[in-house]
């Protein structure tokens, strides 16, 4: 079997590997290299430097929907995506006999961009991964397979999206043939319990503490490790990355630091959150321990936004 693979991101990587050694990828694309950091550097994501390890061809347009006629000379099977970044327009997908796509989540919920940050930020029980169709809707095609794991307190993004790598590429493979000879054709999704979750805007990565602690809580984890979710003091930003809820039923205004000297606590509108790393902007990321020695920016009482 052909097969062309689309994806950027470390999500995609475990699924990339496994159907290299099975199948014949041959092309494998990504979104393109982006500029990192104060320096500018360029960088290229994560499966882009996989197929370039692999020696698999590599295409990183700036716009997939202008490249029918590029496809048209690429001779597959299949499609597979796992977290590509980009729509694919129809008049591509119908070049291959299948196309199916690797979501990180359980779908009808959470179609969109950003599946596992909502999930962790909406306060969810659990997700998963389902394998389906790829159509002109956004995510809405036939689902071939799922699977689901419990969302614990001590996830945050980052280890989210290395357990249902993992899970994805499993169950990917598992299917993958019987999706593709027609033995499962799938079941169509309940479009009633269909919920969108769109990338995370820029907005969305304040914190506002004048909620409760546990949404605070949730909002830290649904963006570590990135992007980060932030708060501003005189206004230096400083990114959050590792939070606990901790029980307060003080009358402190919310954003108020009521806790400084072995543990940095903030209030929020019920309960608190004690902050357990951070990142001043200009700085590195550390520990609250290694903060609060010397550090001379926070003071008791005083109020972050």
């Amino acid at each position: 079997m052909k097969i062309i693979f689309m994806g950027t991101p470390n999500f995609a990587v475990p699924s990339l590997e496994a159907l290299n050694e099975k199948y014949e990828v041959v092309l494998a694309v990504s979104q393109p290299a982006k500029t990192e950091g104060r320096k500018g550097i360029l960088k290229n994501p994560p499966v882009a430097l996989k197929a370039l390890e692999l020696g698999i061809q590599l295409f990183q347009p700036e716009h997939i929907k202008n490249e029918y006629e590029y496809f048209k000379n690429i001779k597959a099977d299949m499609i597979v995506t796992a977290a590509y970044g980009q729509f694919i327009p129809t008049k591509i997908l119908n070049l291959y006999k299948k196309c199916i796509n690797v979501h990180g989540s359980l779908l009808p919920h959470h179609r969109g961009g950003a599946p596992i940050q909502r999930a962790i930020i909406n306060g969810d029980k659990k997700t998963g991964v389902t394998i389906m169709e790829m159509v002109k809707k956004m995510d809405a095609g036939r689902m071939y397979a799922s699977s689901e794991i419990p969302i614990l307190d001590s996830d945050n993004n980052s280890s989210l999206f290395e357990k249902l790598a993992i899970i994805g590429k499993n169950l990917l493979m598992e299917n993958i043939e019987d999706i593709y000879n027609g033995k499962n054709e799938g079941i169509m999704q309940n479009e009633e319990e269909a919920t969108i979750s769109p990338n995370i805007a820029p907005e969305e990565e304040k914190i506002n503490f004048n909620i409760d602690a546990r949404k605070v809580f949730n909002l830290i984890r649904g963006l570590s490790d990135e992007p980060g979710a932030y708060c501003e003091y005189n206004g230096q930003r400083i990114k959050i990355y590792k939070a606990s809820i901790e029980k307060n039923d003080s009358d402190a205004s919310p954003g108020t630091i009521i806790n400084i000297k072995k543990s940095l606590i903030v209030k929020c509108k019920t309960d608190a959150i004690s902050i357990l790393e951070l990142q001043i902007a200009g700085k590195k990321r550390m520990n609250v321990k290694d903060f609060l020695n010397g550090q001379k920016l926070l003071n008791l009482n005083d109020i972050i936004i």
